[in-house]
């Protein structure tokens, strides 16, 4: 199969390390490159999560929450009572 140039731009501190790294394992960029391309292509995705701040937020938050509970030894039957109070509040209702 014909090959095709492809060009990519990259802060020249990470394509720095970048290098040096794909050096250490052994590989050119360019074939580093070709791996994750195939990669990709093989499993059709990226073969990383990638996840945004909020994501990442949001996941530290429900860490959190899932601690509490643990500590306090609280259940389901705590968790249904807690959002059923919840929903009795003025503020529940509130429009935003």
């Amino acid at each position: 199969m014909p090959q095709v140039a492809m060009t990519v731009r990259l802060d020249s501190n990470l394509k720095k390390e970048f290098d040096s790294l794909c050096s250490q394992f052994g590989l050119s960029s360019n074939a580093a490159f070709n791996v994750f391309a195939r990669t990709v292509v093989q499993r059709k995705k990226i073969p990383f999560e990638i996840v945004s701040d909020e994501i990442a937020t949001a996941r530290q938050a429900q860490a959190a929450i899932d601690e509490y509970f643990s500590a306090h030894n609280m259940g389901i039957a705590d968790i249904e009572a807690l959002g059923k109070e919840h929903l009795r509040t003025p503020y529940a209702h509130a429009k935003r």
